[in-house]
Formats: structure tokens, sequence, C-alpha cells
């Protein structure tokens, strides 16, 4: 009894799963959003008329949030989360601009992470990776 030899067109999957990586980096960038929102509130309580307002509490809860999918990223739902809290610290350039300004920068990166792992995805599949290579 002889086992059945796989077709040589099947594409062998990497050694190391690039999406587990992409995950740290998506931890790691929010661990570091949050600390910069949460450095915001100085800016807030000068020109927001106080960290007790509305404005205060709305970007200690964002920063709070930006923790919180820290502990979620193997969810299916956690991106379109990140992208809400990025669409809501754009909210802030109509109030504070300094906040909007870096909801801004950091919606230009997770767009950015979010393109790169399309392409490792869709390289993946294709089996061009380097790590898929002979």
């Amino acid at each position: 009894m002889s086992s059945p030899e796989k077709p040589e067109s099947a594409v062998k999957p990497p050694a190391k799963d690039p999406m587990k990586s992409f995950r740290g980096v998506m931890a790691g960038t929010l661990v570091l959003e949050a600390i910069t929102v949460a450095l915001a509130l100085p800016v807030v309580a000068r020109l927001g008329g106080g960290v007790g307002t509305g404005k205060g509490w709305a970007v200690i809860a964002i920063a709070v949030a930006l923790l919180l999918c820290c502990g979620v990223l193997r969810r299916s739902w956690v991106v379109p989360v990140i992208l809400a809290l990025q669409v809501a610290l754009l909210a802030f350039f109509f109030s504070i601009t300094a906040i909007g300004v870096i909801g801004l920068l950091f919606l230009a990166f997770w767009l950015w992470a979010l393109w790169l792992r399309r392409d490792v995805a869709r390289r993946m599949a294709a089996g061009t990776l380097p790590s898929q290579q002979q």
C-alpha cells in the first residue's frame, strides 16, 4: 500500500506564517498610537476646554479602545474597528486640529500596512514568497 503523491502544482505553504508577524506589527502600532493619543491630552486640556469635557473623554476612550484592540487581533472584525477609530480621530479636525493630524498620520500608516498585508497574502497564495521557494 503506497501513499498518494501530491501533485507538483500544489503551492507549498510558507515555513513561518507571515500573517502572525503582521499581527505583531499591528499590536505594536496600536500601542504606539494609544500612547500618542494619550499624550495629546494636554492639548485637549489647553485647546479643547479641559480633559473633563466630552472631547477629553472621547480622546481617553479612543486611547483605551486602541489598547483593547491589541487583545483581539485574531478576530476578523478588528480591522474595521481600527479603521473606525481612525475616522473618529479624523473627526477631531473640526474641533482640535492637532488630534485630527494624529488620526491622519496613523490612518495613512494603517492603509499602507493593509495594502502590504494584501500583497503578502496574494504572493503567499501564488507561492512566490521567498520562504516558499526551494
